[in-house]
């Protein structure tokens, strides 16, 4: 198999362009703005979608191809896409905690792919390694230099969803081209339930909402824009543009939909919230005003709920809260709003009260679950996430170093609590595959209000330093740690543990 370069690749995935370009503000995220060239619809007219379930069948086998369909996103126009089972977000996923899962990955797109399960307790194997790659069905696996395993065809991912219930995501991690395939729209939700969680009397069936919040930018025809990320873009005379900062979209999608809306009863509501953008930070409130009920974090359960009035998200992160919308009169309409974003990206998504049900049953208990606070060993390792020049690599680098598949960077001992401090320049979401792990202090001070309970992927702000906690456990074998700005990922910031 002959590599594309990334130009190639997006030429060959519809020419996804990039025009249009303007700065950010640094609150929104490290990353420049790709304007959108098509009309775009007025907010809150489009119904919000709700991706459709899928649960194991016999033998716990979950199939999904992953394919090229065409599908609207604007109201009006066609978006080719790279979809899970042709459709964005992909299929929700939904398992039980004990109950092995084998999930059949089918390539009919034109490119190769790696499937990695965000938040999940799996083995190295099956974890998505960024250089194992599942090529386009027919393609010749032999032809090419490769640096992992390869499938031609299909590939199984077996997940022993041994892990507490929690909102995970499943999205596509191939090195060099994480940014662009998920930017078209290789992504969907993962839920893991279990009893402890059952038995608490949360918000459920049509009052429990999977939200997938992204960000894109559409050309004149429909198709997403998007650059390519091994050139410098000069959009602007006289002015350097350079996309290795990030990418932006103009237009909030919320389970791909364009600031969508949905009806509501006068009731709780569970909303699993997700950034799933590549490079956009967000801080949700509630309009005309209200507050949001957190129970949950990436890695499931608190301790106890937290209320917020605001919630900051960085991309990948999950935060499951309540909202109980008895607060409002019926007929309110209760805006989702942004308030790192300007003009159209301030807005998200609105929720319509229309009516008040006869009973709401669902209750939020002032104890959710029991988590095990971690004391760290005396092993500590630093992570420093900056933007340098190492030969001829420019971009970003954990520790001075960009990533390479065949270096090992840390061994920790499976069992073993370790303090991991992590250091930045920038914006910086850093993610840790394996286990989750616990925020210990920032800036050498307590947590912030969002930093409770399991965490995945911590947002770390410009010039900051986060201690966190992390025991890894079970599973021998090379894990990833890197930031969750999909374009710095794709430009190696990224680094290999190893468990032992």
């Amino acid at each position: 198999m002959t590599r594309l370069s990334r130009r190639g690749f997006l030429a060959l995935a519809g020419g996804v362009a990039a025009t249009g370009l303007v700065g950010c503000g640094m609150e929104q995220g490290t990353g420049e703005l790709v304007r959108s060239a098509a009309p775009l619809p007025a907010p809150f007219r489009v119904p919000l979608p709700i991706p459709p379930v899928r649960r194991p069948g016999p033998g716990g086998l979950v199939e999904i191809t992953q394919r090229v369909a065409e599908v609207e996103i604007l109201p009006g126009l066609r978006t080719p896409i790279f979809g899970y089972d042709g459709i964005f977000p992909g299929p929700t996923i939904e398992t039980r905690q004990g109950q092995p899962v084998l999930v059949r990955h089918r390539n009919e797109l034109p490119v190769p792919t790696v499937v990695h399960l965000h938040g999940g307790h799996t083995p190295a194997e099956h974890d998505g390694w960024p250089t194992d790659l599942l090529l386009p069905a027919g393609e010749d696996a032999t032809a090419g230099a490769h640096h992992g395993q390869v499938w031609t065809g299909t590939r199984e991912h077996a997940y022993p969803m041994n892990q507490r219930a929690a909102t995970l995501w499943y999205h596509d991690h191939r090195m060099d081209f994480t940014g662009p395939q998920v930017y078209r729209g290789l992504a969907g939700f993962h839920l893991i339930r279990d009893a402890e969680e059952d038995a608490l009397g949360l918000p459920s069936g049509d009052r429990e909402l999977p939200l997938m919040i992204t960000d894109r930018a559409f050309d004149a025809d429909g198709s997403l824009r998007y650059p390519s990320l091994d050139h410098t873009l000069h959009q602007v005379p006289g002015v350097e543009r350079d996309w290795v900062e990030g990418v932006l979209g103009d237009v909030i999608l919320v389970n791909g939909a364009p600031w969508p809306v949905a009806d509501v009863d006068a009731a709780r509501y569970r909303l699993r919230l997700l950034n799933a953008s590549a490079a956009r930070r967000y801080e949700l409130a509630l309009a005309p005003g209200g507050e949001f009920v957190q129970i949950g974090s990436d890695g499931g359960l608190l301790a106890a709920p937290v209320r917020h009035t605001t919630l900051g998200m960085a991309p990948g992160e999950r935060f499951d809260v309540v909202v109980d919308f008895a607060a409002y009169p019926v007929g309110s309409e209760v805006t989702l709003t942004n308030r790192l974003g300007r003009d159209a990206t301030a807005q998200v998504m609105r929720l319509r009260v229309v009516h008040r049900p006869a009973r709401d049953d669902s209750t939020v208990p002032v104890r959710l679950s029991t988590v095990e606070p971690l004391q760290p060993g005396p092993v500590r390792r630093e992570w420093r996430f900056t933007r340098g020049r190492v030969g001829n690599h420019r971009g970003w680098t954990v520790n001075g170093l960009p990533f390479d598949p065949a270096r090992v960077d840390a061994r920790p001992r499976l069992g073993e609590v370790e303090l991991w401090r992590f250091v930045t320049d920038l914006h910086h979401p850093v993610h840790v595959h394996l286990d989750p792990f616990q925020i210990l202090s920032r800036r050498g001070r307590e947590p912030g209000p969002s930093d409770a309970g399991w965490k995945d992927t911590v947002d770390l702000r410009p010039v900051e330093v986060v201690e966190v906690a992390v025991r890894f456990t079970d599973h021998r074998g090379r894990f990833l740690m890197h930031c969750h700005n999909l374009e710095h990922e794709d430009m190696a910031m990224m680094a290999t543990f190893e468990t032992v």
